[in-house]
């Protein structure tokens, strides 16, 4: 038997090595021919997974673009993304057409699995009726299908897909069963949900809590700084309290795919229900603007020194949206970087992890090289391997939005 993985992505590619390297053989599909090319050359393209385990396992996966393999597969997981329109409403496209190319090789007995973030609703009200159609097939007549939330979270390594407990919620007691059984084979702990429904908002309550927190603390450092009280030393004093108190700090904005996108799913889908949820949409809306915030802060501090933004060479330290990884999605830096181009200034970046940016048509520069001469380092992301405090005593303005250099008492460096 083999388990079939539809997306490749940061989702979709530790999916498969897990699988495999628990034994299983791995059916991997994607439209991207790129990732495709990769993975059966054993090259990884994502930093949670080294080559050199996707190597190992090589001979338990066939990756290809097309579904027709996955009919001999005894359960598919879809791991597609899920983007929003420009209007900020969910896309389904990604997922419609994986269904609906998914149903026409879809066979009695299958488990087919949604791990994609989405509203509740999607997995009953849109993935099951594409599946339906397409393949003749029917929930109690040979289908099953459930929704399992991914919980992955780039860079870490304390928690990972065997250690991190997996939400399991099928259309039917017997889906949940049968999808608790195949991730039983390569995570510890299995957490299962009534319905599908509950599994999706789960997920989102969990993307919602950090994003509602997360937009508290950035809207408490705007204050913090109107009124001269430094909010780092603050969020530290609070931290001592032994309950009742969870640490988020503050930040550039949110980057990544869940936390800026996932909650306007729910907003979205919660309209239907005639209910505005007003505190989730005022929490998105102050996470959208504390990158114009960081540009304000960047210009008050060449202000400060006499300088404009215009024609000042300005070095952003870190691109990606996280620490110690390249994942460029969504990133708070690149807004920050648009904006500071509009208003004239001369840009350079440095990020080991991040080697060129094309919408800006900039490559990454070596620090030293990036540092020298600059009239302000901005630091967005605080990858490690960095001495920013060391950067920070050298450079004549360092602008902190990280809190990295709170102990660094110089006269150039400004924090958020």
């Amino acid at each position: 038997m083999s388990v079939g993985i539809v997306g490749l992505g940061y989702v979709g590619l530790p999916l498969l090595v897990a699988f495999a390297e628990a034994g299983e053989d791995v059916i991997a599909v994607d439209i991207d021919a790129r990732k495709v090319q990769a993975i059966n050359a054993g090259q990884s393209y994502i930093e949670d997974v080294p080559s050199e385990r996707l190597e190992a396992v090589r001979e338990r996966i066939s990756a290809d673009s097309h579904f027709a393999p996955l009919a001999r597969a005894e359960a598919v997981l879809i791991c597609v993304p899920m983007p929003l329109t420009p209007n900020r409403e969910p896309d389904l496209g990604p997922l419609t057409a994986a269904a609906e190319s998914l149903g026409k090789v879809v066979q009695r007995g299958q488990l087919i699995v949604l791990e994609s973030t989405t509203y509740p609703g999607t997995t009953r009200e849109h993935l099951l009726p594409i599946l339906e159609r397409e393949s003749g097939l029917s929930v109690g007549g040979g289908l099953n299908v459930a929704f399992s939330p991914e919980r992955v979270d780039p860079g870490r390594t304390d928690y990972t897909l065997r250690n991190t407990p997996k939400v399991v919620g099928g259309l039917t007691d017997e889906c949940t069963d049968r999808a608790a059984e195949v991730y039983g084979r390569v995570c510890e702990q299995i957490v299962r949900v009534s319905t599908p429904e509950a599994a999706e908002l789960t997920k989102l309550l969990e993307n919602i809590f950090r994003s509602v927190n997360i937009a508290l603390v950035d809207e408490l450092a705007i204050l913090a700084h109107r009124m001269g009280i430094d909010i780092w030393e603050v969020v530290d004093a609070a931290t001592t309290k032994p309950y009742g108190f969870m640490r988020f700090e503050p930040g550039p904005g949110m980057g990544g795919h869940c936390l800026p996108v996932d909650p306007f799913y729910l907003t979205w889908r919660a309209r239907e229900f005639q209910m505005s949820t007003e505190f989730i949409e005022l929490a998105g809306k102050i996470n959208q603007q504390m990158p114009y915030h960081c540009v304000q802060r960047i210009e008050l501090a060449l202000n400060g020194v006499g300088k404009p933004i215009k024609g000042s060479r300005i070095v952003i330290l870190g691109v990606s949206y996280k620490a110690g990884i390249g994942d460029m999605r969504e990133s708070p830096a690149l807004r920050i970087m648009h904006e500071l181009s509009v208003r004239g200034a001369e840009l350079v970046y440095h990020d080991p992890f991040v080697e060129s940016l094309p919408e800006l048509e900039l490559s990454s520069l070596p620090l030293e090289e990036a540092v020298n001469g600059a009239d302000a380092v901005v630091l967005v992301t605080a990858h490690p391997g960095i001495d920013h405090a060391r950067v920070a005593r050298e450079a004549a303005l360092f602008v902190d939005f990280r809190g990295v250099t709170r102990a660094v008492e110089e006269a150039g460096v400004v924090l958020l």
